[in-house]
């Protein structure tokens, strides 16, 4: 028995399955050979829209679900119960519907299919302070005052295939 359950670990830890310092408070409710699906599955009807787009015109995208393929700039490292998404120069706080799921806290620098909706908030100079020290970063694309962040129902998240 003894054997067995160190031989999973030296097999977890030569392929890189998990990273010891990860957080996973969720399990996904799909998952396929290429990704795991977090909150509800994926509606892949919803119109796919770019970060910069949502940005440059927040009015059209408040009251309507919409998909977004974006990288993962930095994950909550506490729970993973928020991220930051990055499209070149634009960025954003993801956030998730309900505070009813999370991310695996490993998942920074993955390009990733979320379902979501965006919406005006307030946020506190302390917020923004607290979300910094939650993220281990200073990430400069959070800021106090009134802003938008997309409330998230789904999130797909690739995989990363062990290295060979």
């Amino acid at each position: 028995m003894l054997n067995r359950l160190v031989a999973g670990v030296l097999v977890s830890v030569f392929f890189g399955v998990a990273h010891a310092d990860t957080i996973r408070l969720s399990e996904p409710v799909e998952t396929s050979v290429n990704s795991e699906t977090f909150g509800v599955a994926l509606d892949e009807s919803l119109p796919l829209v770019e970060l910069s787009e949502l940005l440059q015109k927040p009015s059209h995208y408040t009251d309507n679900d919409f998909r977004l393929k974006t990288r993962i700039a930095k994950v909550c490292q506490k729970k993973g119960c928020f991220f930051i998404a990055q499209q070149g120069d634009a960025v954003i706080r993801v956030s998730f519907k309900d505070y009813g799921f999370f991310i695996p806290t490993d998942s920074a620098n993955k390009t990733v299919v979320l379902a979501g909706r965006l919406v005006r908030k307030q946020v506190t100079q302390e917020q923004v302070e607290h979300y910094q020290s939650d993220m281990d970063s200073a990430e400069q694309g959070l800021v106090a005052g009134e802003t938008y962040e997309i409330v998230a129902e789904s999130i797909r998240i690739p995989i990363t295939a062990p290295a060979s």
